[in-house]
């Protein structure tokens, strides 16, 4: 769905976690997410699941091919075996837009020395930016506020917009 003038874009928030999936931990983390994505978008019922590779890819394509123009992941970015959600992205997404995960990791290395082990990935299926971000509140916060400059600019352009 393109945002056109006057129009929110729509957005929507995934929580992949087991714990969280199985109601043994509060999503805190897509909490976040969901209070910072609404001061610009017009969010769908969130979406909390387990750390399944096509529980994941399913959520994802349902959510982009229904019509959300930001669609951000919280969770399953790190080096655990079962942190699988940067390899269920890249089966959907069609176009990788490397600069968002990048920056998120440059600004959040000023943090902690663990950002370089997060895989979170960033790219489009059909007119849906896709983002992956940390599992924690904090880190949340500290990513979004990275990529918060551009959101409304990078729908503008992804719906076929100009980039002046």
């Amino acid at each position: 769905m393109a945002q056109s003038e006057g129009r929110r874009p729509v957005g929507a928030v995934v929580t992949i976690s087991d714990a969280c999936a199985r109601g043994e931990r509060e999503d805190t983390s897509g909490a976040a997410l969901r209070e910072l994505l609404g001061t610009v978008a017009e969010l769908r019922e969130p979406r909390v699941i387990p750390d399944d590779r096509p529980a994941i890819e399913a959520t994802l394509r349902e959510l982009a091919d229904g019509g959300v123009d930001i669609l951000l992941t919280t969770g399953g970015t790190g080096l655990g075996p079962r942190d699988v959600t940067p390899e269920a992205t890249l089966a959907v997404i069609e176009r990788l837009v490397p600069g968002l995960a990048e920056a998120m990791r440059q600004e959040s290395l000023k943090a902690t020395p663990h950002a370089m082990l997060s895989r979170g990935i960033a790219g489009l299926r059909g007119r849906t930016l896709i983002i992956n971000m940390p599992g924690s509140p904090k880190a949340v916060r500290e990513c979004y506020a990275v990529i918060a400059p551009v959101l409304l600019h990078a729908v503008h352009i992804i719906a076929g917009g100009g980039h002046g």
